[in-house]
């Protein structure tokens, strides 16, 4: 919706334990925030050559591109949860262990440059669809493993795991 700013979520719409990924987004224009980020993703996982993109710092760790991975089927599912929640489905969800994921997926087989080119799918689709909410979706709360979150939480916690995971992977794999 044109003009709507979609501000932080309170503490009583995500379980306490968001908060570690909703304290690094800043307050204000989440969908600019999301677009941005996007970018500057991109912009800093396109240097990464496909070699290193295997690169694990300690043995038994995620590869750069299993953390990718990762970012992308979250992305994923917090994008579905808030299409859930915004549309009025009171169904509850369950939660996902994303550790049971990464073997599954098999990332590491996977192109480095098809996984970005997947980041930018998922993230572009997912604003496209929050960009369609309108002030009374942003607000509407749901049950997600057994803990209460609106669309707006879940659209801050797409920003700040992404932060968290681009800090992790310049900070561990010198990203």
């Amino acid at each position: 919706m044109p003009n709507l700013l979609v501000t932080k979520p309170a503490p009583e719409e995500h379980a306490p334990y968001f908060s570690r990924y909703l304290d690094l987004v800043a307050d204000g224009d989440i969908l600019g925030t999301l677009a941005g980020q996007l970018g500057d993703t991109l912009a800093t996982l396109r240097k990464v050559s496909e070699a290193d993109s295997l690169r694990r710092y300690a043995p038994g760790k995620w590869s750069i591109r299993e953390v990718l991975g990762h970012v992308i089927d979250t992305d994923r599912i917090f994008g579905y949860r808030a299409l859930r929640i915004a549309r009025g489905d009171k169904t509850p969800l369950a939660g996902f262990e994303h550790d049971d994921y990464i073997p599954a997926a098999q990332f590491d087989r996977r192109p480095w440059a098809d996984l970005l080119e997947e980041l930018d799918a998922v993230r572009r689709s997912n604003l496209l669809m929050l960009k369609g909410f309108n002030e009374e979706a942003w607000l509407r709360r749901g049950t997600v493993d057994g803990n209460t979150v609106s669309t707006r939480a879940l659209a801050y916690l797409m920003a700040g795991h992404e932060l968290h995971h681009m800090k992790v992977l310049r900070e561990k794999y010198g990203v």
